[in-house]
């Protein structure tokens, strides 16, 4: 809509405003409400079951309304967040009192999931990304922003399966694409932006705007024009909704993936690393047994380390040895005390920036610059140069400390605009304004005694009038002692009323005093806010160490409550792992762990693992990758030995899922994995392979799980365990070196199957399958009826080639059923029959053959 004519004034401002935001929801401030029109009150009332209300007309129609007190929005503005859906907020600015038509009102802030700040609205111990990216020809420049840390990197990637990788790692909360180009991301809440947005110069200019810089070499990124693209749009969209600078943005990180290990999409789902990525198992995933950071800001760092573990061998060893002093100085307890009063300053620091902090962020960084210097101590202590380095970086900042203990009530009030967070004694001004608005009435008992002492009049009375202000009362029978400096201001039935200059100027000072105080309180919270301003970069200097601390800390914690031991890394090719336990299972567990070993070597490049379902084939490969992947973010590990050399990535293609959404089978899925290993591992990779084959034809499946098994083995050369039920498989040693046989054990005993869950050289000897059918609860008749069926699948005849077997599989529907007493008899053992017992035998038969 362009005319408006027709609307009323209030409608016509409403109308121009949300002409500038037509697909978000506009609150519209009005008094102590927000109000929504139309369609977007219709759409409120659904989302945040509220009511559908209409008032009036315009342009005559009726006008639909709905809307939220002031003072709650923040709960209405988190609800719509966690729907995905984005917010306007249009606040009064001018002066109802002084208006003439609507008050002005404007845009204020724009709320969208990828650009929350406030606390409320955020999950605390998880980063909020925003993220565009870039394409050129087949790159791609990523840009990752959190806003309330101020946190800002990029990255390139060659190929849309290494985007997809990244985007799993980062999952963004919102995603800017150009509005021109065939990206899509149908799992993602995508932000359409305008193609000019993504211009590498524009870009570039905004990003040395934004940094004060010359250019870009000294965030070592003056190279990745793509990827520039992709921060300049960004950055652009930030500004955009923020409607303020954002100060707290000082740099930008340039994150190459060759300095990582490679995990792909799969792989993070696959091992369950985060809650996120394993729905409905939350209390099972890795961050959840890990995560134990004193500070919401050291779990948000262990979690990007636990996406992003690192191949710099000297950066894991100063975590490794880092851990290994705090636990032989037995200072975890006080470190962790010392981090748990300091809170989430790191977002605090960026609401700052925002001008968006409250009174009770502002004593939270009070309390945490207090506890910094116990804590340095505690660091300075250590002989490790590491823990040192970050006790430096923590620094101290007496001045701010006390400005905040002095501007600062012991608790202020969660808001500003009411006031009452300035301590008293802080500001001249500021304490006479609250002692002329809070002690006026002694002011006024005081200036009556006055006036009558120097009057001689003891019925003069002071008095205040709503309509008519302060007044000082007079009998009429005194008029002729009336002062000459008392001025007549109203007249009554036997009495006058006078006032004076002293009572004017006081009734002036008075009447005001409260919202002067106000308004002069809010410009001290602005000059506080503008003060720390100017130590921002040294005090998130301060938060990364704090943070890195914490995480440190909390790897020492974990280390020593679940006896994990420190990894060694070598430059010699292998994995070799004594008593490796499982990091979640073992915690999960009812009964003792079964810890098991693992080589993995040059003669050893590949493990066929065979053995029963159930009996720990799948435990056993991801507790090695996990193992290699908590020694790679500088953790100790659940192993009693671990020695691991060169790794690149980690692979994995384990468990059954489908895409249906996505129009992709189970196998089609399976295969897709796949074939992103056998594209990309290398000889530094380790790759889990679980049952490759199994969602097709049985000889399609042998055959693909056989092809695989060998292009790993002679093509890729991956540290590999292959774990299959097709015991063909075992025979590939034969031809493929460094491929190896290794079986968890199971023993029968009598209708039991216990397993045993340890590794042993060799296969298996028996699938098991019926066993743990039973197990399982399957009924017992079908179970025989399958017993019967293997018998006669068993004795067909088997034609072995020298690299292949064929199997003669007799169609189920083909076999002539085997009768009843056969398959009694082939079960007794008849010289442990009693002469009784034969003769029941010999009855049951008869009944049979009947």
């Amino acid at each position: 809509m362009t005319d408006f004519a027709d609307h009323t004034p209030m409608m016509q401002q409403y109308l121009r405003i949300k002409a500038e935001y037509p697909d978000i929801l506009l609150f519209y401030r009005m008094g102590d409400f927000y109000e929504l029109f139309f369609d977007d009150a219709k759409k409120a009332a659904k989302l945040l079951d509220i009511a559908l209300t209409a008032r009036g007309k315009t342009a005559g129609q009726d006008i639909a309304m709905a809307g939220v007190p002031y003072h709650a929005i923040e709960n209405y503005l988190a609800k719509l967040v966690r729907l995905g859906e984005s917010a306007v907020i249009c606040e009064q600015v001018g002066d109802p009192a002084t208006s003439k038509g609507p008050v002005e009102r404007q845009v204020t802030r724009i709320i969208t999931p990828g650009t929350l700040t406030d606390e409320a609205l955020l999950q605390e111990r998880q980063d909020n990304l925003l993220v565009a990216i870039h394409q050129v020809d087949k790159s791609f420049g990523i840009a990752t922003l959190d806003l309330s840390s101020g946190r800002f990197a990029v990255l390139e990637v060659a190929d849309a399966n290494a985007l997809n990788s990244e985007l799993e790692r980062l999952a963004p909360a919102e995603l800017l694409l150009s509005d021109v180009g065939g990206l899509s991301f149908p799992k993602l809440p995508i932000r359409k932006q305008p193609a000019w947005y993504f211009d590498t110069e524009a870009a570039r200019h905004l990003l040395l705007q934004q940094f004060g810089t010359k250019d870009l070499a000294g965030f070592g990124c003056e190279q990745l024009t793509v990827a520039i693209g992709a921060a300049g749009c960004l950055l652009q969209y930030a500004r955009d909704t923020q409607k303020t600078a954002l100060p707290h943005i000082q740099g930008l990180t340039w994150e190459r993936r060759e300095d990582s290990i490679l995990l792909d999409a799969a792989t993070r789902r696959n091992l369950e690393l985060d809650s996120r990525l394993a729905v409905g198992k939350q209390d099972y995933t890795l961050i959840q047994i890990l995560d134990q950071c004193a500070t919401p800001m050291g779990s948000r760092l262990l979690r990007r380390w636990l996406h992003r573990p690192l191949r710099d061998i000297s950066v894991l060893q100063h975590r490794h040895q880092s851990i290994g002093m705090l636990l032989q100085q037995r200072c975890v307890d006080a470190l962790y005390q010392c981090l748990r009063g300091i809170g989430d300053i790191e977002r605090i620091l960026a609401r700052v920036a925002l001008k968006s902090a409250r009174p009770r962020d502002l004593m939270q960084l009070r309390n945490a610059l207090s506890l910094l210097p116990n804590l340095q101590g505690l660091l300075i202590e250590l002989s490790h140069p590491h823990l040192q380095m970050l006790a430096q970086q923590v620094g101290v900042f007496p001045e701010l400390q006390d400005l905040l203990c002095r501007a600062l009530i012991e608790t202020p009030p969660l808001l500003i605009r009411d006031g009452g967070v300035i301590a008293n004694g802080f500001d001249a001004e500021l304490d006479e304004l609250r002692n002329l608005s809070d002690n006026s009435q002694q002011y006024l008992l005081d200036l009556e005694a006055r006036e009558r002492q120097q009057t001689g009049l003891n019925n003069l009375k002071v008095g205040y009038n709503r309509v008519h202000g302060y007044y000082i009362e007079l009998s009429r029978t005194h008029a002729e002692k009336v002062p000459t400096h008392y001025t007549r201001r109203q007249t009554l039935k036997g009495v006058e009323r006078y006032i004076t200059e002293e009572l004017k100027h006081f009734e002036d000072k008075v009447l005001s005093a409260r919202e002067r105080a106000l308004n002069r309180e809010k410009y001290l919270y602005e000059q506080l806010l503008d003060t720390l301003l100017q130590a921002l970069l040294a005090l998130q200097s301060s938060v990364a160490a704090l943070a890195e601390i914490d995480v440190l800390n909390n790897f020492a914690e974990r280390a020593d409550t679940l006896k994990y031991y420190p990894p060694t890394f070598s430059n010699q090719a292998g994995i070799h792992i004594s008593e490796g336990r499982h990091p979640v299972v073992e915690v999960v567990l009812d009964s003792p762990f079964m810890p098991n070993d693992i080589i993995l070597d040059n003669k050893r490049r590949m493990l066929i693992i065979t053995g029963p379902n159930m009996g720990g084939k799948s435990v056993l490969m991801r507790q090695t990758a996990l193992i290699v992947l908590l020694a790679h973010i500088g953790s100790l590990v659940p192993a009693q030995e671990a020695i691991i050399g060169p790794i690149d990535g980690i692979f994995t293609r384990i468990g059954a899922s489908d895409d249906l959404a996505g129009g992709r089978s189970t196998f089609m899925v399976e295969m897709t994995e796949t074939a992103n290993i056998l594209h990309n591992a290398t000889r530094n990779s380790l790759v889990l392979m679980d049952e490759i084959g199994r969602g097709t034809s049985t000889f399609d499946g042998l055959s693909l799980a056989w092809a695989c098994a060998e292009y790993l083995a002679k093509q890729v050369g991956a540290y590999t365990l292959f774990a299959t039920h097709y015991f063909e498989l075992t025979r590939l040693p034969e031809s493929c070196h460094g491929v190896i046989n290794v079986h968890l054990d199971a023993i029968e005993q009598e209708d039991k199957l216990i397993f045993m869950h340890r590794v042993k050289e060799g296969p298996a000897n028996k699938s098991y399958g019926l066993q743990v059918a039973l197990l399982a609860g399957v009924p017992k008749n079908v179970v025989k009826q399958a017993r019967i069926r293997l018998k006669h699948l068993e004795s067909q005849q088997y034609h072995a080639g020298a690299q292949q077997t064929e199997l003669n599989l007799v169609s189920p529907a083909s076999l002539t059923p085997i009768h009843p007493v056969l398959v009694k008899l082939q079960n007794v053992v008849l010289d442990n029959l009693t002469p009784k017992q034969a003769l029941d035998l010999l009855y049951e038969l008869h009944r049979l053959l009947e």
